[in-house]
């Protein structure tokens, strides 16, 4: 499974998500983000096609990312939000195949990773 991980402002839009996600170039299976967030990436999700993973601050302290954001650390206590939502929605052993992007307006990230099973 294929998974792009979220992490954004409460004055990201659809366009902010968006872009985010097309510098990555890949059609993910499902999309995540923390809880909390998810009445806005749904609207993403019905447009792609495909289904929305919450995932605990819990979880997503757990994961290891590449990309260290301060504000992200401080904020969410991970050093990437769209990187360690991807990881643990992808499930054990995931791994990342993108690291996070930032959108335009740097309102939005995305990272993608991938599961075991694909």
């Amino acid at each position: 499974m294929i998974v792009a991980g979220f992490g954004f402002s409460k004055r990201a839009t659809q366009a902010s998500l968006k872009d985010a996600l097309a510098q990555h170039n890949v059609e993910p299976d499902a999309v995540a983000t923390l809880e909390g967030k998810v009445t806005t990436l749904k609207r993403l999700a019905l447009s792609n096609g495909v289904r929305v993973i919450v995932v605990s601050d819990a979880d997503a302290k757990a994961q290891k990312t590449h990309t260290q954001s301060v504000r992200s650390s401080t904020e969410k206590g991970t050093p990437s939000v769209a990187e360690a939502t991807a990881l643990a929605a992808a499930g054990p052993g995931a791994r990342l195949i993108s690291t996070r992007t930032i959108s335009q307006d740097r309102m939005a990230t995305c990272a993608i990773a991938q599961g075991p099973d694909t």
